[in-house]
């Protein structure tokens, strides 16, 4: 496993020639290092104490992540939080302009629960712009996204990087609906004709894949949504990122439609 720059993902993440990480990876201004997925052999959910450790146990070629920390003079595993990554908060050239610091990243899927574009933009330093990501319900989705374990002042910074210097634009919050796992393999997430739409609600009518990795107590993971305008809203259905790509729907959707309000599209503790 070959570290790599965080140079190497130059431009938004649904548009950049080298995708986001597959693996999961330690994040460090420096580099990118691969990290080799634990299997988990306890069978409860995981949550506090027992997700910092197992986060811990997680290796390089040149140590564990806890190694890692202390090695990158960083505070351990033992006071960072999960934090759900949804877009470009995942982008290791992002987290390097941001100055968030060491932070390791694990890929995990979701279920009961999709990534949507916010109905906002975000145009700096990016032609025509960034529309970032947020949360919403779909009862029988999967896909796999990004979790990091990440300390207060991290979170903080990551959310005002968000907000555009318009405090309270995003908003951390907890899930009180869905669930999340840590994924090992690729995940194909449901295609379009999976989806049933009785003109209110849309539903996945397909079997998700069994999953490999241990549970995470969702409703102790902080995620930034997007508390101005919601989602954007496609004559009541959501845009979903895995299936429509960003610069299509710059081009083709955002702004030709209306918003969901975000406490309409997902439940908070």
């Amino acid at each position: 496993m070959e570290t790599r720059s965080p140079r190497l993902w130059p431009y938004t993440p649904s548009n950049s020639p080298v995708a986001l990480p597959e693996e999961c990876v330690f994040f460090c201004s420096s580099e990118v290092i691969p990290l080799r997925f634990i299997t988990s052999e306890s069978e409860n959910i995981l949550a506090g104490p027992a997700l910092q450790n197992y986060c811990a146990s997680f290796e390089s070629e040149g140590g564990t992540v806890e190694s890692l920390l202390a090695e990158h003079d960083a505070p351990p595993m033992s006071i960072r939080r999960p934090f759900l990554l949804l877009g470009e908060l995942a982008n290791p050239y992002r987290l390097q302009d941001i100055g968030v610091g060491p932070l390791p990243i694990y890929t995990v899927r979701l279920s009961g629960l999709c990534r949507t574009y916010a109905d906002g933009l975000d145009n700096r330093e990016v032609t025509p712009g960034v529309i970032h990501i947020t949360l919403a319900r779909t009862a029988g989705w999967w896909e796999k996204t990004h979790l990091a374990m990440a300390t207060v002042e991290q979170m903080k910074k990551m959310v005002v990087w968000l907000d555009q210097g318009r405090k309270g634009t995003w908003k951390p919050v907890k899930p009180a609906e869905g669930m999340l796992h840590f994924e090992s393999e690729n995940l194909a997430p449901p295609v379009s004709d999976d989806i049933v739409w009785d003109g209110h609600v849309e539903l996945v009518e397909r079997e998700e894949p069994p999953v490999n990795g241990s549970q995470i107590d969702l409703k102790q993971v902080m995620v930034p949504i997007h508390a101005n305008y919601g989602c954007y809203d496609n004559r009541g259905r959501l845009a979903r990122c895995a299936h429509i790509a960003q610069r299509d729907f710059h081009e083709n959707m955002f702004r030709r439609g209306s918003s969901k309000k975000w406490a309409d599209i997902l439940d908070i503790c």
